[in-house]
């Protein structure tokens, strides 16, 4: 019988970005087939898998480059397509790492991850067409530095990845929609348009499970994410996406906590 979480630890450690993307995706039909179970694992050894490529530097070392040249549309392009990896990587490492959390937790994760790595396959094979591939370009990892930071803690991680950070693509990718659409790239603009609804999908999972955590720990929710938001938020501010927000489990008074 299949243990679930041995195939999970695969899809976090290998380090090659086809197998990575292969076993993330292949999981979903070994959930289909339900010929497996999730028998719990030492959780003291996971690493994720990196690829030699691309080059990690700081944020504020990250030329910019413009969307009227092909070269910077594949930049663009490859940001997303990293931040889609990275995506993969935190998804797996939420369900090996905090393994006590309900069987119905592990199932939603998992959906995350081969979501994630259907998106990052999506924007590669565009960078493939411009001429580039994922690695060509300089990254960062301030995500998963943040993952580091918070994993020890479930409620810290829920709060902070998806609702803090993920949280921010559905403010900021319907204006990066628009820009790709100016210049008439409509092959971006599907996969965006894709990626934006389906990270509605995410955000709301890391909401639903946010409250459960809360509730299990019997504190107020909504101010513990408003504690969480004011300790890890990024800096610099975004107009809030309020529709999507909501639609990702966000309340109005955490919408306006934010604000």
């Amino acid at each position: 019988m299949i243990n679930y979480f041995e195939q999970t630890r695969k899809c976090l450690e290998t380090s090659t970005v086809e197998e990575k993307v292969s076993l993330s995706m292949s999981m979903q039909e070994l959930l289909l087939q339900a010929h497996g179970e999730w028998k719990k694992i030492d959780n003291h050894t996971f690493t994720p898998g990196w690829p030699e490529k691309p080059e990690l530097v700081e944020p504020q070392h990250l030329p910019r480059r413009k969307l009227t040249t092909v070269e910077g549309q594949a930049a663009m392009i490859h940001s997303f397509a990293h931040i889609e990896f990275n995506a993969i990587n935190l998804a797996w490492d939420i369900i090996c790492r905090f393994q006590h959390m309900p069987i119905p937790f592990h199932h939603d994760w998992s959906k995350v991850a081969i979501e994630e790595a259907k998106h990052f396959s999506m924007l590669n094979s565009r960078l493939n067409d411009l001429g580039y591939t994922y690695g060509d370009f300089p990254a960062h990892d301030g995500l998963w530095r943040m993952a580091e930071e918070t994993s020890d803690n479930i409620l810290v991680r829920l709060a902070v990845i998806p609702r803090i950070y993920e949280a921010r693509g559905l403010d900021v990718t319907p204006d990066l929609i628009n820009r790709f659409s100016e210049i008439g790239d409509k092959q971006t603009v599907n996969i965006l348009n894709v990626i934006y609804q389906d990270e509605i999908g995410h955000v709301k999972a890391g909401s639903e499970w946010f409250r459960y955590v809360c509730e299990q720990r019997k504190i107020n929710a909504e101010e513990a994410f408003d504690k969480l938001f004011k300790q890890y938020a990024p800096r610099g501010k975004n107009k809030l996406n309020e529709s999507a927000r909501r639609q990702a489990g966000f309340t109005d008074l955490e919408i306006q906590l934010i604000s």
